[in-house]
């Protein structure tokens, strides 16, 4: 199974010189975490998440009417194409904690995929989504009582 059998198609995206508070209104709307960055292009130039704006915005004192995502953003995305193998994505998503992976072809945004989108798939093995659901909230390290 490939990436692109398990991705959401349809990502909503924000450019650079928006708003901390749009790009948190958004978030509210759609019922997501996290919100791709794109250029004109939708080239994507990072990625804010629900904690970037707590951690680097409010946490911060910055003012989120007027603060930029790219002030905020992490530019440093890990990211996956439509063709890899879906195995590697769940390895990726385990190994760095991390709940979504967006999904380029040629840099450009086609999709992104969540532990959701994992949880969802008739095609994985439910251990593995498990497995990754587990490495991602860091339940492996915890000691049961």
């Amino acid at each position: 199974m490939r990436a692109k059998d398990c991705m959401s198609n349809e990502v909503v995206w924000v450019n650079p010189n928006s708003t901390v508070c749009d790009v948190a209104k958004l978030m509210n709307e759609k019922h997501i975490g996290s919100v791709p960055v794109c250029d004109e292009n939708q080239n994507l130039v990072g990625i804010i998440t629900d904690r970037d704006i707590i951690l680097r915005s409010i946490a911060c004192e910055k003012d989120f009417k007027q603060t930029k995502a790219n002030e905020i953003m992490t530019t440093d995305v890990i990211r996956t194409s439509k063709d890899t193998d879906i195995s590697w994505v769940v390895g990726i998503m385990s190994k760095n904690q991390i709940r979504r992976i967006p999904v380029v072809e040629n840099e450009k945004l086609v999709g992104i995929i969540s532990i959701g989108d994992l949880a969802r798939s008739k095609k994985l093995l439910n251990q593995e989504v498990a497995e990754c659901i587990c490495h991602i909230c860091n339940c492996s390290n915890q000691n049961a009582e």
